[in-house]
């Protein structure tokens, strides 16, 4: 009788097996409940343009020159730089977009063998470049948080002669994300990876605000439109694909490897209290780029444009007119 239970017990379980893995060949992952086309959750000032095949959400504000680009870090938005935008747009023209993955810009599903991956720390850069052509933008003054930071400096590495200067807030240069090998990145594409991988995503849903309140030095401070302001993008079809194509996207990259030879003027900003890209790094950061600037933002975390908006400003604009 037990022998007969551990039988039925066993062809259970090898069924489950089966139907895990078979189940992925058939099947495609549900879009999130309730979620629209991106381009219906765009603000009154939302503007998109389609870059190497990626419709890209943008917002502009100001005119002339100067013209600031302003890029986020992971897992944010246009909306993290609401409180500066304007400020800023009093020295010239200001341009935030979303990046790819994230907030409102559309998120296309990428094979292993693509030649190019918006995703990718590879293209990221070029597609920045991209944007710039779109918009008539011949050099701009790049200002990237966290991974926009990463981005802003792989860009002013590649294409010197379109980047101004550079401003590196909290920018996880030496914090790049995880690299795969061949194998393992594979492994990332397959059917079931993808199936199960957007499910497990979605949880992410339910531990942004963890992340919120490690980037600020004072969560108690965090405004009543933080919450909504970042899940936003929650609402966009397809916000899942995003998360799982930035987690594959290869990472060749080395944004630290061409810091001793930039010839560009450079503003390093960190919070005191940065949790998330430790603020000693910043630091480093600022002697290891040949003449840069060091801006500290005090009692303040990883988003001090967000936390820390009058000290920022002062710092930035300063920088910006002392160009």
């Amino acid at each position: 009788m037990i022998r007969k239970i551990l039988r039925w017990i066993a062809i259970v379980l090898l069924a489950a097996v089966v139907l895990l893995i078979v189940a992925p060949l058939v099947l495609t992952a549900p879009q999130p409940r309730g979620t629209r086309d991106p381009q219906e959750l765009g603000d009154a000032d939302s503007r998109f343009v389609e870059v190497d095949g990626v419709r890209l959400h943008y917002k502009q504000y100001g005119s002339g020159q100067p013209v600031m680009i302003l890029l986020h870090g992971f897992a944010a938005s246009t909306f993290s730089f609401r409180q500066v935008v304007e400020p800023l747009a009093q020295l010239g023209t200001v341009i935030v977009y979303d990046r790819p993955g994230q907030g409102l810009t559309e998120r296309p599903r990428v094979t292993f063998s693509a030649a190019e991956n918006p995703y990718s720390l590879d293209d990221q850069p070029r597609l920045l470049i991209g944007l710039m052509d779109a918009l008539g933008i011949h050099r701009a003054i790049l200002m990237g948080n966290s991974a926009g930071g990463t981005v802003a400096a792989l860009a002013a590495q590649q294409y010197p002669q379109r980047v101004q200067a550079l401003v590196l807030i909290d920018a996880a240069i030496y914090r790049s994300g995880p690299s795969y090998s061949e194998f393992v990145r594979r492994l990332l594409f397959t059917p079931q990876a993808e199936f199960y991988g957007r499910l497990l995503l979605r949880s992410f849903a339910t531990r942004g605000l963890e992340l919120l309140n490690t980037a600020w030095h004072d969560p108690s401070r965090i405004p009543p439109d933080a919450v909504p302001g970042y899940t936003q993008a929650l609402g966009a079809n397809d916000w899942d694909r995003g998360l799982l194509e930035l987690t594959r996207a290869p990472r060749t990259q080395n944004p630290a490897a061409g810091l001793a030879s930039m010839d560009l003027p450079v503003l390093v900003l960190t919070g005191d209290d940065d949790r998330i890209v430790p603020t000693e790094l910043s630091l480093q950061l600022a002697k290891d780029i040949p003449g840069a600037q060091l801006a500290v933002m005090q009692a303040c975390g990883h988003t001090p444009q967000e936390e820390c908006p009058d000290q920022f400003l002062q710092a930035v604009t300063a920088f910006v007119k002392g160009l």
